[in-house]
């Protein structure tokens, strides 16, 4: 039996052997990551940190095997790299900024000029709205001065006379067949109308002026409205009449009395009636009203048909 000399193979042998088989058979090794080089050629001290812990002067590729065992931190270190020497070329600083102002510097212009105009916005609102307030508040003082100025410049309404033209009385029937007494009365009354207000005209309207003996009303007349201009006066002559009014034996006067003896009846009257006098001092806006309330007591008498009777100091003024 033949002797099997084993021999014991060095350490040199068996890393030879590794490193043949891990060359024979390529497919079975992980495969390469890709390879990143960065340099920053004005910057030992970055190189240093670029390359780690490999001594000074050793070739890059050397090297290589320390970017694979971490890219994370070859990804930090060269962005670093990259960063210092932007720092310190004027011209990568200022493609740096650039890229950073398109990135977000449009953004935040815009939303800046957005801001802007918001407040712009705002800011004007309040504004407007500040000038239209005060706006009101001078026409609302403007107004209140013209209005109570107005009230300094009262019109006047004077009653100046009555004259009767006829008076007669005679039987007949009211509207429903009844017997009675029939009224028929002429008369015509004269007023003085005066504006004294300097700075507006009024428009004058009234009532139907009433004359009545006691509640019994015997003839009715109407003023026709008017314009009065500032500063001035008109005379105006309103005829009262009434005819065939029924007397139902109320005027205890006229109840006895025929024609023959109309010369001799005293009947006591009273005229009533209201002026409004309207006065628009800035457009329809700013408004003035003034009104009169006339209460006028005056006697007939049979003997003075045709005479004017005045009214003095027998007229109520409201």
């Amino acid at each position: 039996m033949g002797g099997v000399k084993m021999h014991r193979k060095t350490d040199s042998e068996e890393t030879t052997n590794s490193m043949e088989q891990s060359s024979s058979t390529p497919n079975r090794s992980p495969p390469r990551r890709p390879l990143y080089y960065v340099q920053s050629p004005s910057n030992h001290d970055v190189e240093k940190m670029s390359y780690g812990s490999s001594p000074a002067g050793s070739p890059p590729h050397q090297n290589f095997h320390y970017y694979l065992s971490s890219p994370i931190h070859h990804s930090r270190e060269s962005s670093t790299s990259r960063y210092s020497a932007s720092l310190k070329n004027p011209r990568i600083s200022s493609s740096w900024k650039k890229l950073n102002n398109r990135n977000g510097g449009d953004d935040l212009d815009e939303e800046d000029e957005d801001d802007e105009g918001v407040y712009d916005s705002g800011r004007n609102v309040r504004l407007c709205f500040c000038f239209f307030l005060l706006f009101v508040l001078l026409f609302t003082m403007f107004s209140l001065i013209l209005w109570g100025a107005s009230k300094s410049y009262k019109p006047r309404v004077i009653l100046k006379s009555i004259v009767f033209e006829n008076l007669n009385v005679q039987s007949g029937n009211d509207g429903t067949g009844v017997p009675t007494d029939m009224l028929s009365l002429n008369s015509t009354v004269r007023i003085l109308y005066r504006n004294p207000a300097t700075f507006f005209g009024v428009h004058v309207t009234s009532t139907p002026m009433q004359l009545s003996y006691y509640q019994l009303r015997l003839a009715s007349g109407q003023i026709q409205e008017f314009y009065q201009s500032r500063k001035s006066q008109r005379k105006l002559a309103v005829v009262v009449h009434g005819y065939q009014v029924p007397l139902y034996g109320g005027v205890s006067v006229l109840g006895n009395s025929n024609t023959e003896h109309i010369n001799t009846v005293a009947l006591p009257m009273n005229l009533t009636f209201e002026v409004r006098s309207r006065a628009y001092i800035l457009g329809r806006l700013v408004k003035s009203t003034f009104y009169h309330r006339i209460r006028c007591s005056i006697t007939f008498h049979g003997n003075k048909l045709g005479n004017h009777l005045d009214f003095t100091d027998s007229c109520v003024y409201k």
